[in-house]
């Protein structure tokens, strides 16, 4: 089970804001990397995303032996984390949120499910899916189902 992830971006607050808008979740500061903000899905599952400053990384050993954070002052503009989220609206009213923030939005497939890239701040995207594809993303990963195919 994914309980959160975390994502570099321009603006954390605003993306915060946006996705819980998308998620129906709620914003909370992120204290650990200052300027930070953490969207809570207020799902069973305690799903969340953390969006921290562009260019934040994490160090091991770098906070009382644990893992702590420090700014890269020339971040990569996209980067190769993506994750594949359900979310609990329809795809018209992701183009409508993508619209308005001037993010690419594109419904597509990906061969035995369908997604929608929604591309935070036009560099990092995420994989939506609405309550209609989870099904056949749920098909599509079924490991008793790709356990014969392998076979």
């Amino acid at each position: 089970m994914l309980h959160h992830i975390s994502i570099s971006v321009k603006n954390p607050q605003h993306v915060a804001n946006v996705m819980a808008e998308i998620m129906h979740g709620s914003v909370l500061p992120f204290s650990p990397n200052p300027g930070g903000y953490m969207m809570l899905a207020r799902d069973k599952f305690g799903t969340g995303i953390e969006f921290y400053p562009l260019g934040s990384e994490i160090i091991p050993d770098a906070w009382q032996g644990q893992a702590g954070f420090k700014i890269n002052e020339h971040p990569a503009n996209y980067t190769g984390v993506h994750a594949a989220i359900s979310v609990p609206v329809s795809v018209e009213k992701i183009e409508q949120i993508g619209a308005r923030e001037g993010w690419r939005v594109l419904p597509c497939s990906r061969g035995a499910f369908d997604v929608v890239e929604f591309w935070i701040e036009n560099r990092v995207m995420l994989e939506l899916l609405t309550p209609e594809m989870v099904d056949k993303y749920l098909d599509a990963v079924n490991l008793e189902k790709l356990d014969r195919t392998v076979r």
